[in-house]
């Protein structure tokens, strides 16, 4: 499923390619492209999910949270981020590239793949996703996809 993600992302979203909003014939060229029609699917699913979190009345996520809360990893979370990943997004909280509400659509949106596997980054494209997909976040965004493309000697920034 995060494969057919990132193929979108990159061939339709990244590259201002015209996305079709026929969810039949993207469907259609994704089991062209080789993905699983069970796959295809999720990962439609899973962006229809990501684009209703921009509404304020069906998100918990969009409420006023206090400066100086804490964010507590249920098990499952931890489970699923490892320590890096959660000390990543950590990091992006504290330079201002994810806020609360960003975050927690991030988390929202990697405990809901189905896959077994998750790196940090697999995490990154997840953030860069939810950024894209949230207004206002144009220049968190910019920041979050130059960390994505980061040579291997800048990947060690937190």
């Amino acid at each position: 499923m995060m494969d057919i993600l990132m193929y979108l992302f990159e061939t339709y979203i990244h590259s201002d390619v015209e996305l079709m909003v026929d969810q039949d014939e993207l469907a259609d060229e994704l089991s062209r492209a080789g993905f699983h029609q069970d796959d295809i699917y999720k990962a439609l699913n899973w962006l229809e999910k990501l684009a209703l979190l921009q509404d304020a009345d069906k998100t918990p996520y969009l409420t006023a949270n206090a400066l100086t809360s804490v964010r507590i990893f249920t098990p499952k979370e931890m489970d699923r981020l490892d320590t890096e990943s959660r000390g990543f997004l950590i990091f992006l909280e504290q330079i201002n590239v994810l806020s609360p509400e960003t975050r927690e659509m991030v988390i929202d949106r990697v405990m809901e793949l189905e896959t077994l596997e998750f790196a940090l980054d697999d995490l990154k494209w997840v953030i860069l996703m939810v950024l894209f997909n949230v207004p206002g976040n144009e220049s968190a965004y910019d920041q979050m996809e130059e960390l994505l493309y980061a040579t291997a000697e800048d990947e060690y920034l937190h």
